[in-house]
């Protein structure tokens, strides 16, 4: 017969307490049913572990096995803790990636809901652009992605999260700015344009030419609006990144025709099941969402 967990706790119990009724009562059992699983381990093991049936005093093997005893069980007892608590969000890590406009306004509010109620797990936040968050999924390093995902194809979930408007980004004193005057896209062609990843998602034909033609691109949001403010150029983003940055010096000024917006999605491995942490935080970052723009609650 194996030697169980429950015949280490039983001999456990009654070995610090010298007493077989207190330690039945400690375990919620009855008497003969600890005194039966002590007679079992000792059986098994050949020798008594008890040197008086008052269970007092512990023999060399019953001093041996209870350190052992107290070691396997503070292990075991720890490891179902940890499954326990995984299992009910208590603990664990939750790894993800947003788009720069997403990580500074929405992720913050989300954070502060989550680990007010699941204080003992780990957020990991990045902010990365749509392409290296598709990248990073794909290869299983994040547990949750928001960005612009496009087509990603049968590997990744995808739920809308929230859309951003596009618009025309230009100092606050910019001649645009002070004409009043509808936008059009011969206007915004007369001025120097600023290129950059996300302004590539603007399909309308008119402005293709006012983008392919721009002497200068840049990628990073922070530069690109610093030579905005310098007027070095006008640029398109998305209104939440205007907002992230706020500045009242930049304008934002909508787009001729009303061009799509920017769809940003809430986005995982299809073939990585979600823990229990991470559907968690899912849930937080969607009711986050639908407080600060309600018409994108799904």
């Amino acid at each position: 017969m194996a030697v169980k967990i429950e015949m280490l706790r039983c001999f456990a119990a009654v070995a610090r307490s010298g007493k077989l009724s207190e330690a039945a009562h400690q375990l919620g059992r009855t008497p003969s049913a600890v005194s039966m699983m002590l007679k079992q381990l000792e059986d098994h093991l050949g020798e008594p572990l008890f040197k008086t049936d008052r269970k007092n005093r512990l023999t060399a093997l019953g001093s041996f096995v209870l350190e052992q005893a107290e070691r396997e069980l503070y292990q075991f007892d720890s490891t179902v803790h940890a499954i326990e608590s995984f299992a009910n969000a208590r603990h664990g890590r939750v790894r993800v990636a947003a788009v720069p406009s997403v990580a500074s306004t929405v992720m913050p509010r989300a954070i502060a809901r989550f680990i007010r109620d699941f204080p003992g797990v780990q957020i990991e936040l990045r902010d990365m652009d749509s392409a290296t968050i598709l990248h990073e999924l794909s290869r299983g390093r994040l547990d949750i992605g928001i960005a612009s995902a496009g087509l990603s194809g049968g590997v990744l979930h995808r739920q809308n999260l929230l859309s951003d408007r596009f618009g025309l980004i230009c100092p606050s004193e910019h001649p645009l700015v002070k004409s009043g005057e509808t936008l059009t896209w011969e206007a915004i062609s007369r001025h120097r344009f600023i290129a950059n990843e996300l302004s590539r998602l603007i399909t309308a034909e008119a402005f293709r030419d006012i983008h392919s033609e721009a002497l200068l691109s840049v990628h990073n949001i922070t530069s690109l609006l610093a030579m905005v403010r310098a007027d070095l150029g006008v640029t398109v983003l998305p209104e939440m990144t205007l907002r992230m940055a706020e500045s009242s010096d930049l304008a934002f000024l909508p787009l001729p025709g009303s061009p799509p917006d920017r769809q940003i999605h809430l986005l995982r491995k299809l073939d990585i099941p979600s823990s229990p942490a991470a559907r968690e935080f899912e849930k937080q970052i969607f009711a986050t969402v639908a407080e600060i723009q309600p018409e994108n609650c799904p």
